[in-house]
């Protein structure tokens, strides 16, 4: 009988599982403060994403391996061929790869689009001046509109997470714990990096959009 050697290994840093989870708290709030009129909020909660997401792509240049974006590209029929693969790859497969890059693209457009819309009574986007009526007001459809996808991908990803649960992957598991089971003819040794570099690019990121754009939001908010 050929028994397979199965080694516990570290696939993601703990950037890379506090973005995941303080997204999803992110847009959370997003939605909710948009929901019940809490404008000042939804601009914090949307400069923190900015901060996140910026963070997460600059950490997919100089980060761990399973962070880097480079990790992302795979081709069409190498997406499809996943889907019948019984051994993954050290972190995202090639069709959750597709997902990510899907995901990265939406939040642009929300937060980018957010930052130049307006409600037409007392609460601007920081770009709103910079903009014509046209634009402002075509970013405030293209904002409703994205969101609306992003909410689509949103459910498509925990689809997704189920049905790899049902086929024995636990894919939320590893998002909590860094690590995941693989044999060890195929597992690497050493693929993530230490998280405080990134922690550190958030950090003054986030400073940053609060002390420009999010100074006027977040003063109301501990008035």
């Amino acid at each position: 009988m050929d028994d397979q050697v199965v080694k516990r290994i570290k696939v993601w840093d703990g950037f890379i599982r506090s973005f995941h989870w303080l997204l999803v708290i992110a847009i959370a709030t997003l939605y909710f403060s948009a929901e019940e009129g809490m404008m000042e909020l939804h601009f914090i909660a949307g400069f923190f994403t900015l901060a996140l997401l910026l963070t997460r792509l600059i950490w997919g240049l100089i980060g761990s391996k399973t962070a880097k974006l480079s990790a992302l590209l795979h081709s069409p029929i190498a997406a499809i061929k996943s889907f019948k693969q019984t051994n993954e790859p050290v972190g995202h497969g090639a069709a959750g790869s597709y997902m990510v890059l899907a995901f990265f693209a939406l939040l642009l457009v929300q937060l980018v689009s957010g930052l130049m819309t307006t409600d037409d009574i007392l609460t601007d986007g920081p770009l709103v001046q910079y903009a014509s009526n046209n634009v402002v007001e075509w970013a405030g459809w293209l904002h409703h509109t994205n969101f609306d996808l992003l909410f689509y991908a949103i459910i498509l990803h925990v689809v997704a997470i189920v049905i790899y649960r049902i086929k024995g992957k636990r894919l939320v598991k590893a998002m909590v714990t860094g690590y995941t089971d693989k044999e060890a003819g195929n597992a690497e040794v050493k693929v993530t990096k230490s998280p405080w570099l990134a922690i550190v690019i958030f950090v003054v990121l986030l400073g940053g959009l609060l002390m420009t754009w999010g100074a006027e939001p977040l003063s109301y908010l501990v008035s």
